[in-house]
Order: C-alpha cells, then structure tokens, then sequence
C-alpha cells in the first residue's frame, strides 16, 4: 500500500504546466501527506483539464454519508473488477502529483521510514480514481498500487504507480477505454527511484515540514526507537 507521500509547490506547479493546469500558487508544500489530506488532484483531457482539491480516500458513491469508510489505495490487479473502484477506474480517473513517497522497514519489531524520490526537479504523477463528494463534501480519491520496483522492494512488496508523461494524457482522456489502461499499471523500471532511509519524524501525522525528509544519520539519533507509529497510514 501507499501510506503517506510528499509534495513539495516546485514539484506541483512543474507537473501542472507538464499537464496543461495553471500554477497552484496558494499549496504549501506538504511532507507527510496522509489519508484524510485535501491534496491537489488534476482531472479532464485537454482543454478543458483542470486541477481541483481532493479528500485521500475514496468513498464510494452508495456509502451513506461523508464519514463513511475511506479507501486509500486501490489494488491495479483487482481494479477493473471490484466494485468500489470499478465504475471510478472506467470514468473518473485523476493524477495526483507528489515528490516521493514512503515506505516502512519492519527491523527488530521497529517501523522505520524510508522516502524514495526521482532526481530533483522530476514530479510523479501518480496514477489515481477519484469520485464526487457527498453532501457538499470535497471529491475523494484513491491511489493506485502495483507491485513493487526493485529499489522498493528491498522494503515492501507494493508502490504507488507512477505515470510517465505520454502515459498521464492517456489517463486523463475519459475517451480512453479502461481495459486499454491496464497495461499503464506497472512499476516504474529500475533506478528511477532513489531511496533514502529519513526521520522517525515521519511516523506520526502530525509531524510536518522538511525535517521529515533529514536523512537518519542527520537527525536526532536520541528520536530513533522513542517515536511511535501514531496514526501510521
């Protein structure tokens, strides 16, 4: 699964202007983003593409209200079939722009975070379906996992899928036939992805900003075992 991910203004507006979206001028750059966020999402083919905020975690449309149960992720192998993602994958499918994400370590009974990112200055744009809001409640979304690229497999077995340029138009023309699509849903190839073993920091939800990302050897070794899992995505 994807749990948490960064994304950095930079990185936004680079990828919005990649897709034909005006800047987002007003996003701050957010570094430990997870299920529940209101997060920028891009939808629609050109011209008529446009970038809106989204709630993490889809809700399908029978649930009977906005509190319902939240999906964050949704499997790329079952997406087709399932049907709380079935209908959103053949109509409403969105990118969600990031920096990187993270995934965690299981070592000796401990969780520890490592953030896997491409070169500076390249955004992801992740691969994702999205539905209305209920009752006047923003739109939601769901990220879509594929089995990991060698780089994240060395720490867990799924990764978001990540859309390269020509791949992300597709994705974003409704006119597009979904089983079409299914090809789209793989890991990215190999050494596209850094990873970087970062902060404990990262473990609890209400931590924000860059010092999330400080490498472990440059954070505070006395925060490594002392920082739980609270609200670990």
């Amino acid at each position: 699964m994807c749990g948490r991910y960064v994304l950095k203004r930079e990185d936004l507006n680079a990828l919005l202007r990649q897709l034909g979206v005006p800047d987002v001028s007003a996003f701050t750059s957010r570094y430990n983003l997870a299920p529940t966020s209101l997060v920028p999402i891009v939808r629609g083919p050109r011209p008529q593409r446009t970038a809106t905020v989204a709630q993490w975690g889809l809700i399908p449309p029978w649930a009977a209200s906005p509190g319902g149960s939240r999906l964050a992720n949704a499997r790329a192998e079952s997406i087709a079939a399932r049907p709380a993602f079935r209908d959103a994958f053949q109509r409403r499918r969105c990118v969600v722009p990031a920096s990187g994400f993270y995934e965690w370590e299981t070592r000796g009974g401990r969780k520890l975070p490592w953030y896997f990112s491409p070169p500076e200055g390249q955004p992801l744009a992740l691969a994702g379906i999205w539905e209305e809001g209920i009752d006047a409640a923003p739109a939601t979304f769901a990220l879509i996992t594929t089995e990991a690229c060698p780089e994240v497999a060395r720490i867990h077995d799924r990764m978001p899928v990540a859309l390269p340029p020509e791949a992300a138009e597709a994705w974003l023309d409704p006119a597009q036939p979904a089983p079409a699509l299914l090809p789209l849903l793989r890991p990215l190839p190999g050494d596209v992805l850094s990873a970087t073993r970062v902060s404990p920091r990262v473990n609890q939800v209400r931590h924000e900003g860059p010092e999330c990302l400080a490498p472990v050897a440059e954070a505070d070794a006395a925060e490594d075992g002392q920082l739980g899992l609270a609200g670990f995505g």
